[in-house]
């Protein structure tokens, strides 16, 4: 499972790729993808909406249940997947990839310090 961006992780099983210092692109990892089974529908925000961090932004709604979806850093959302609402099961295809969920703009350059890196990340699946 390894990722040519460099990506970082929740314990909640999100993930946010650095696009640059401060522009961001988050999804909801493989793990989170395969606990929740086949996606069926994924409602996102509002473009220009202000996030901060641990905010809810979405919801994943898939045939065994629904889990809301936080930030795991602040900032605007700039961009979403809109092909999510007539393809949500593109999440189940590509988490990493064409199933990403929202890109976020901070006004500052983005901590990650709170976040796992891939092993760490990998180290805490173990746990589960």
């Amino acid at each position: 499972m390894t990722h040519t961006a460099k990506l970082f992780y929740t314990k909640e099983h999100e993930w946010i790729e650095l696009i640059n210092e401060d522009y961001v692109r988050i999804g909801i990892t493989a793990y989170a993808v395969e606990q929740l089974g086949d996606i069926v529908f994924v409602e996102l925000p509002e473009l220009n909406t202000d996030l901060s961090e641990e905010d809810e932004f979405a919801t994943v709604e898939s045939v065994k249940s629904t889990s809301e979806i936080f930030a795991p850093v602040g900032g605007t959302v700039s961009k979403v997947n809109s092909s999510l609402e007539d393809e949500p099961e593109k999440m189940n295809e590509s988490p990493y990839g064409e199933g990403w969920l929202i890109e976020l703009q901070s006004n500052q350059a983005v901590d990650t310090s709170h976040l796992l890196d891939e092993k760490a990340y990998q180290d805490y699946l173990e746990t589960l």
